[in-house]
């Protein structure tokens, strides 16, 4: 299969559902450009008027095992056939146990879990179980961050001001270091030593802002999502582990997006050589279906019963969905991320050399950002104008941060498909 533009977009038949939807549609939703999904097989999505795309955004790096990938079909038909849905909050059932059992087990044990529906709802148990169990009010997250839009999760977000806009007041006590970007550096810091001065910064708000000894926690993206797929400097993450280990801060690691493989490890921290005390997983999850993962320290287990639940999270096809997309990565989708990223990585440094409005790329697997413009000039203009340009060509994308795109494709591209990806990406820069 191949991306295949057969109409003006947006078709006919696409039009005429976004309109629908205008009329009855929160006016909250988002519409990036105006692509309407009827069915899709493989890395492939083909919309409501007949016209093939490849898909390099995966749903926001969701679709880990693809469109309608047999095995996940197999075990959704299966378990929908037992049952869909008993609350996983008052009744113990397969197949959730044998999963929690299972991410347990990937981080070597001495770890719980609690079942949510989203990467959002899995941060607002993470706020609830390190208040609760610490006895501590501050959090601490980065400028650039996004960990949800409800309104525990909102006070941590600080990706986009946009996001914050008319709901204040958020949740008191949280608190924004600047990310140790080592494109932009923050606080005047040259690139090679960003990492140290966000250090120095966070022990100065320790001095004068925050008594270290009230903050239970930092929640952390091992690499920044909506921020801009922003890998933090090498040696940044360990060093900042140690520093919140000296005041008993703990360190929350936000895997919503890096998670589940994506970066060819199953948790993005994997590639830093540390631990967190609590990790939180979704998206990728369960290739599609509604479900994420709060796993926590055993020490942490201090909330009684009835603190915290949920109707739906942990739900039976979703966890399905989940050890068929768990078997998946084992069985070298994992493996295919590592290869597959290395290659896309290594063909867009080559393309960064031919355009110079590409002033970074960066990231780990199929985990990629490409940031346009200077470290003192960012291009989102070039940017949105890439993005366009690459829908009406067949290839999906989406923006991230100020003014880079992702690149986050099913774990399941192949390096020919990535090849056609590269093709476009090079029509549509010579265009730009």
């Amino acid at each position: 299969m191949k991306p295949r533009i057969h109409t003006p977009l947006p078709g006919p038949k696409a039009q005429a559902l976004l309109e629908r939807g205008q009329a009855v549609l929160s006016t909250s939703y988002i519409r990036p450009y105006p692509f309407v999904p009827a069915r899709g097989q493989g890395v492939f999505l083909e919309d409501v008027d007949g016209n093939v795309f490849l898909d390099f955004m995966a749903g926001i790096a969701v679709n880990t095992t693809g469109y309608a990938h047999p095995r996940v079909l197999e075990a959704v038909r299966a378990q929908a056939e037992r049952f869909a849905h008993v609350c996983f909050s008052d009744f113990t059932h397969e197949p959730t146990l044998s999963l929690a059992e299972r991410l347990v087990g990937r981080l070597g044990g001495g770890y719980r879990v609690f079942f949510g529906n989203s990467g959002t709802e899995g941060i607002e148990a993470a706020i609830k179980l390190v208040r609760h169990h610490t006895g501590r009010p501050y959090l601490l997250a980065f400028t650039g961050a996004f960990h949800g839009r409800s309104l525990g999760a909102l006070s941590l977000t600080a990706s986009k001001s946009a996001y914050r806009k008319g709901f204040s007041p958020l949740l008191p006590g949280v608190v924004h270091v600047p990310f140790p970007n080592p494109f932009r550096p923050p606080l005047g810091a040259r690139p090679e030593e960003v990492g140290k001065a966000v250090l120095e910064y966070l022990e100065h708000l320790f001095r004068t802002v925050v008594p270290p000894e009230e903050v239970a926690a930092f929640f952390l993206e091992p690499i920044q999502g909506e921020g801009g797929y922003l890998v933090p400097p090498p040696g940044f993450i360990p060093e900042l582990k140690a520093l919140l280990e000296r005041y008993g801060i703990l360190l929350v690691a936000d895997e919503v997006q890096s998670g589940a493989g994506r970066t060819g490890h199953f948790f993005a921290l994997e590639h830093e050589g540390v631990k967190a005390d609590v990790y939180v997983l979704a998206k990728g999850l369960a290739s599609g279906y509604p479900l994420s993962a709060l796993l926590f320290r055993e020490e942490l287990a201090s909330w009684r019963p009835g603190a915290h639940g949920t109707t739906f999270g942990g739900q039976a096809v979703a966890a399905a969905a989940a050890h068929a997309t768990l078997d998946l990565l084992e069985a070298g989708l994992m493996e295919n991320a590592r290869q597959v990223g290395a290659y896309l990585l290594r063909e867009l440094k080559a393309m960064q050399a031919r355009f110079p409005f590409l002033g970074d790329v960066r990231g780990r697997g199929l985990m990629i950002g490409l940031d346009f413009g200077t470290q003192e000039e960012e291009r989102p203009d070039l940017r949105d104008k890439a993005v366009e340009l690459a829908f009406k060509k067949g290839l999906l994308l989406l923006p991230a941060g100020p003014s880079a795109l992702r690149i986050a494709p099913p774990l399941i591209l192949k390096e020919e498909e990535a090849a056609m990806g590269l093709e476009i990406l090079e029509a549509v820069f010579q265009a730009l």
